[in-house]
């Protein structure tokens, strides 16, 4: 099994974290970096080979990682020269399995990889989405009102729910034949085309634990409540 685990970003949004270290080598509760987390998982769910598809620091990622073996897994490297956005780096890799993962390299979950590759490879999906619900509180009073602008309706501080991409998808190969190598494409992009051209994409709900760390407060929760995530994570 392979995984493909994008590595690539400059990660902005965590700053101060990443002023000197690349965004997956972020350390968690003083012990790891967030990607060598999800290759420890990918290799205990039985994934023999991992490409990281990189670009800012990559030099540092590489020492880092090396060829895997400390892992027991191949792990391999894909180098944009340039951003491509969340799936144009995909198009650089010539020897891309017929069905494989696409992750980000900074989500902290308790997904079964291996079972969530197999369901998607027996459903016969071009894409299958890891999906999980997002609570998004508002804090204010919502007013509702009508074309005169008339009040039409209240809520106070109302709470939504949302299905939101978790970063892990099953992917199909002939997803990726379908782009032009190189070029930038996105995963909104994806998900558009495929809607437009009425792909097969199932988007599967995941309700064990998922924490994206996307921001400073993500990694400061993590570190704060490692022990916890650890024992979660079964590393």
């Amino acid at each position: 099994m392979r995984a493909i685990i994008l590595a690539g970003g400059k990660g902005t949004r965590l700053k101060p974290y990443t002023i000197s270290l690349p965004k997956p080598l972020v350390p968690i509760g003083g012990e790891m970096p967030i990607l060598e987390i999800v290759i420890r998982q990918l290799a205990k769910c039985g994934f023999d080979r991992v490409t990281l598809a990189v670009n800012h620091m990559a030099n540092i990622i590489q020492a880092f990682f090396g060829n895997g073996s400390r892992w027991g897994v191949k792990i391999d490297y894909s180098l944009e020269e340039k951003p491509l956005s969340t799936i144009a780096p995909l198009t650089l890799i010539n020897d891309l399995p017929e069905n494989f993962i696409v992750m980000n390299g900074d989500v902290l979950c308790d997904l079964n990889y291996a079972a969530f590759l197999k369901y998607h490879e027996k459903r016969g999906n071009d894409i299958t989405v890891s999906s999980y619900v997002r609570e998004v509180k508002i804090d204010f009073g919502v007013l509702k009102s009508d074309k005169q602008n008339n009040l039409a309706g209240f809520c106070e501080k109302p709470v939504y729910h949302f299905d939101v991409s978790m970063g892990v998808y099953g992917m199909n190969r002939r997803v990726i034949q379908r782009l032009k190598t190189g070029k930038p494409y996105g995963f909104d992009n994806l998900m558009l085309d495929s809607l437009k051209y009425s792909r097969k994409v199932e988007v599967k709900p995941f309700h064990g634990y998922w924490l994206d760390i996307g921001r400073p407060e993500d990694i400061d929760h993590a570190n704060e409540c490692y022990d916890s995530i650890k024992k979660r994570l079964r590393l």
